[in-house]
């Protein structure tokens, strides 16, 4: 492990700690930049010298072991809380979304599009414009939504959230959660059949 005063040392450093440890670090470097900042001495000295004496260099096969230590890959535990976390969110940018196209297609071409003559293809255009502008302004209340629901996020390291299967079941989360939501946002068919059938008689 190489000393903290380069780049890929302080890296290295930061990723073996754990998500507790890092926010701890954090806010203890902020402490000492205030203090520093409130003495006059933004960057004061350090009391203890970064690089080892000669004696304490580790050996290159202290580091070459070092470097073969792996990080665990995260539990089946983990990974299903990942998977929540994504999931819930994408249920209702599904839901919203496919709910207010088929809301706003429906109507734009009872009202328009008997005006224009207007096809059906392009009053769903009209409406999946209306459904991607509306999804801008609700996405934040969505995000917000979610959190409040008591779903935390998941405590994992650095290393772990980088992992295949920790990107793999954020996939699935967000593929289920969006597929599980446009089907419940399907919804607004079950009250425009009988306005269906009164435009086809006109």
């Amino acid at each position: 492990m190489e000393a903290l005063n380069t780049a890929q040392g302080a890296r290295d450093f930061i990723y073996s700690l754990h998500s507790t440890e890092r926010s701890c670090l954090l806010r203890e470097l902020h402490r000492f930049e205030s203090i520093a900042i409130a003495q006059g001495l933004r960057y004061p000295k350090p009391l203890v010298p970064l690089e080892k004496p000669a004696e304490e260099v580790e050996s290159p096969e202290t580091s070459s072991e070092f470097e073969k230590l792996e990080v665990a890959p995260p539990s089946p535990g983990q990974l299903r809380h990942v998977f929540f976390h994504n999931a819930l969110p994408f249920v209702g940018f599904g839901f919203l979304d496919n709910a207010i196209m088929i809301a706003a297609g429906t109507q734009i071409e009872l009202s328009i599009g008997v005006v224009l003559g207007i096809s059906t293809m392009a009053a769903a255009a009209l409406g999946n414009l209306v459904s991607d502008l509306a999804g801008l302004g609700l996405a934040g209340y969505v995000e917000a939504l979610a959190s409040r629901l008591g779903l935390s996020i998941p405590d994992l390291t650095p290393k772990q959230a980088d992992m295949w299967q920790t990107r793999l079941s954020a996939h699935l989360g967000k593929a289920i959660g969006v597929t599980i939501g446009c089907i419940l946002g399907m919804f607004p068919l079950l009250f425009f059949g009988e306005e269906e059938e009164k435009l086809e008689e006109k």
